[in-house]
């Protein structure tokens, strides 16, 4: 193809056409005998070319014959008759060229009537248009998603899509031997260096304090003040979520799907500048939100006043004019005045132990150590003032090289990453430039350590997305790596002279071998009293129950792999175990209970104002009881009561039902305190709310709260299932009633406490060390306790972990 868009096999056809269009122009009033044979002459080339490009929009006014009339789309209707009829509007999707029976090609296309924009629903200004035969083909390859295009000789039919996409319930076909397309195209591909195109927008922005709630697209700018990367839906998208504001200082969240991860914006910090086209504005949860819809498109640049304009965008055209240069440097002005640009991230030099922080870096080797854990060998040009732990793998399992020596050992951090984040991780290579958003530094032992030995820092990405976890790849070219490329060149410039692109090379040493394991000690000890002589799993499988035993086995592999999962809730009086509910389930029960909310009318409680919170907060209302220290809150979001909780201990959601107080749906927390929720049975618990009795109370805890709202109190549990092995055989025991003790961590701890998180982990990759072979699991000393469970008629034996911890306190 051609710069102007065109085929650039048939430049000459092209050329004849424009002459033939400029010459009717001229002449249009030269005498009807001219105008009939040109206008005889470009129909028989319209004919054998049935796409053509016109150089200026205002063409699209003029070109078709005067007995062609323009209609909106919204107006199009199944019964008309639109034989002279054209059509104008924006490309905003364009499907592939498929192969049709019946018509030879086919390709499906969406337009919008740009022109004709309007609130009102029914208003459907955006069709479905199929193309066919040569004119499917000369579509695909001439024109691009946001060309302006005109139709004619069309026929419509009914579209069977609908229900499904909202669009125009009718659709365009161009079958006809007179079929027509007329296409301007006003994208303009904006250069690498530091001149930016300078046109005039044709696209209209709106401020995000202006939004409304519509089915019309419509375009924005805004600041970038929080961002996830994109992560894998249920159904085949990728979905990236963020939230954005502008000088309205109205903060708008903004969701994204798409099935190709290079479609997604590319964000690399908060600040950064965003450009959203098509979008559609909608309320979700009481709050403005953007989503994308057909022919959406994006473009970011970096939020630094300083730094280049230089858009990134996985198209290969798009428009950039001088109205967006002035929109950009005004947006990146005023972010600088709010302080929205902050330092992104924080060198290696600065990490202290257990703090959460963003790296930028360079990749030297990486390695899967499971299906669940990738090893990532990163460095900065910066030296950690702690001991880094060094994790070991196979040779042959390290893609990359990196140095081993002395000088540099405390400038290569070992980054494990984790459950959703792997996938991206192994398409890394060597050489590439990341940044590491919400990474650990978890300090910790190698597996060879004494329990006396002091800890290293390892750092840890952990699976989810809360908190913007992830990573991304940054562009080798990026201004913002410069710096970082600096201190690199500096960091071996004792070793060799390289430039940027050997940095790896110039740092290779052998990898690291696996050292010799010692298994004669076992990892755990037994607690218990018992004056057992050991015995084989293969014993213990062939005894009889109930009996307990003293095995010494390994872990061949353990449930749940993502160990959040292993968190439970349990209720002591039904004996129900069942999942700790997530965030989203959560926050559901807090929006269900804010509809229709009315304020309560107890009498025993004093309603105060929201002055008595240290946050502002949109609740219906705030209900105190002093003399009990709950504090009541209705008309609140899970957000706002987690702000709340941190700073007053004992709060309790509620809703309110005819003008009563009630507590919300058993799937949520029924108090919080601090950090840390619990949970009521739905099963035992009171169904109506319950006046707390306070004659009689001194200390307000989880229990006595639990005890006056009429509420089962369920507690927290860890439950895992080891896969044992040893000589004689394998055998599958649960860890449930002895598992704090195993861990040295407390369940309620564990569902609040990132360190109790880690600890749990750490344990777990000693017992199972990642990527190794069992020949390098440690022993177990354990004491196994046998017994049978009866359910539906039959008999079943099970054995679980008991009076056994892990060796340390970790």
């Amino acid at each position: 193809m051609s710069s102007s868009g065109v085929h650039s096999e048939k430049p000459r056809l092209l050329h004849v056409t424009f002459h033939f269009l400029r010459l009717a122009r001229t002449h249009q009033t030269a005498g009807g005998e001219f105008q009939t044979q040109s206008s005889a002459r470009l129909a028989n080339i319209i004919k054998a070319m049935p796409v053509h490009t016109v150089k200026c929009a205002s063409d699209l006014d003029t070109i078709a014959p005067s007995h062609v009339q323009r209609i909106s789309i919204s107006n199009l209707k199944l019964t008309s008759d639109y034989v002279h009829t054209s059509v104008k509007g924006e490309v905003v999707q364009k499907g592939s060229v498929v192969s049709c029976r019946q018509r030879d090609h086919l390709l499906k296309a969406v337009i919008q009537d740009k022109e004709t924009q309007s609130s009102d629903p029914s208003q459907h200004t955006s069709i479905n248009v199929i193309f066919f035969g040569t004119m499917a083909k000369d579509f695909s390859q001439t024109i691009s998603q946001g060309d302006m295009v005109l139709l004619s000789g069309f026929t419509i039919s009914k579209s069977p899509t609908e229900e499904t996409d909202r669009l125009h319930p009718c659709l365009l076909e161009m079958s006809r031997n007179d079929a027509c397309v007329y296409v301007y195209s006003s994208n303009v591909f904006v250069p690498s260096g530091p001149d930016v195109v300078s046109s005039e927008s044709r696209y209209t922005y709106v401020p995000l304090n202006e939004l409304k709630p519509s089915r019309n697209p419509v375009n924005v700018y805004g600041v970038v003040t929080f961002f996830k990367q994109p992560f894998p839906t249920k159904g085949t998208d990728y979905c990236s979520t963020l939230k954005i504001t502008d000088q309205s200082n109205v903060k708008v969240s903004c969701t994204i799907f798409s099935e190709r991860l290079e479609d997604h914006p590319k964000i690399f910090q908060i600040g950064d500048i965003i450009r959203l086209h098509r979008v559609k504005a909608q309320m979700f949860n009481g709050s403005m939100t953007l989503l994308t819809t057909l022919g959406w498109s994006t473009v970011t640049f970096d939020g630094k006043i300083d730094s280049p304009i230089e858009p990134r965008t996985s198209s290969r055209t798009f428009n950039f004019g001088a109205v967006d240069k002035h929109t950009v440097e005004g947006l990146r002005q005023w972010a600088a005045s709010q302080l929205l640009n902050k330092e992104p991230t924080v060198p290696l030099s600065s990490v202290q132990p257990k703090m959460f922080f963003d790296l930028t870096c360079q990749l030297l080797a990486k390695a899967s150590m499971d299906t669940r854990c990738m090893l990532l060998k990163v460095w900065d040009g910066t030296q950690c003032t702690h001991p880094l732990l060094n994790v070991a793998v196979a040779p042959d399992a390290l893609e990359g090289k990196y140095p081993q020596s002395t000088a540099q050992e405390n400038m290569i951090a070992n980054v494990l990453v984790y459950d959703n984040h792997v996938e991206g991780a192994s398409k890394l290579k060597p050489g590439m430039f990341l940044r590491l958003y919400n990474l650990h530094a978890v300090p910790q032992r190698a597996p060879e350590q004494s329990a006396d030995s002091a800890s290293s820092l390892c750092f840890h990405l952990h699976g989810g997305t809360s908190y913007g976890k992830g990573l991304c790849v940054l562009p080798s070219e990026s201004p913002e790596l410069q710096p970082l490329k600096r201190l690199l060149q500096s960091a071996v410039a004792d070793e060799d002279e390289v430039n940027d692109a050997t940095l790896v090379e110039a740092w290779y040493t052998p990898p690291e071998a696996l050292g010799e394991r010692v298994n004669e000690d076992c990892f755990t000890v037994r607690t218990c009293g018992h004056t057992l002589q050991q015995v084989s799993l293969a014993h213990v499988k062939r005894s009889a129950t109930p009996m307990v035993f003293h095995v010494c086995a390994k872990v061949k592999s353990y449930q749940p792999q993502n160990l959040y999962q292993c968190l439970k809730l349990f209720c002591p009086q039904c004996t129900a175990l069942v999942e700790v509910p997530n965030d989203e389930v959560i926050a559901q029960v807090f929006q269900d209970a804010m509809r229709g909310s009315q304020p309560c009318s107890e009498q025993w409680a004093i309603t105060s104002t929201v002055d008595t919170i240290s946050m502002h907060v949109s609740c219906d209302m705030i209900v105190k009881d002093t003399h009990t220290q709950l504090l009541f809150l209705q008309g609140v979001t899970l957000e706002e009561v987690c702000v709340i909780s941190d700073a007053h201990s004992n709060v309790v959601p509620v809703r309110s039902d005819n003008g009563r107080m009630r507590l919300l749906d058993f799937s949520a927390p029924f108090l919080f305190c601090k950090d840390k929720r619990y949970f009521g049975c739905k099963r035992c618990s009171q169904s109506t709310f319950v006046e707390p009795d306070v004659s009689e109370v001194e200390i307000w805890d989880q229990h006595n709260v639990a005890k006056a709202l009429g509420v089962q109190l369920m507690q927290y549990a860890l439950l895992m299932k080891f896969e044992l092995v040893d000589e004689t055989g394998t055998l599958e025991a649960l860890i449930w009633e002895d598992a704090e003790k195993f861990f040295h961590v407390t369940a309620a701890d564990t569902s609040a406490c990132q360190d109790s998180q880690d600890k749990v982990q750490t344990t777990m990759d000693k017992l199972h060390p990642p990527g190794s072979s069992m020949a390098e699991h440690p022993w177990l000393d354990l004491c196994l306790s046998a017994y049978t469970v009866e359910e539906n008629g039959t008999t079943q034996v099970c054995y679980q972990i008991t009076n056994t911890e892990a060796k340390g306190n970790f």
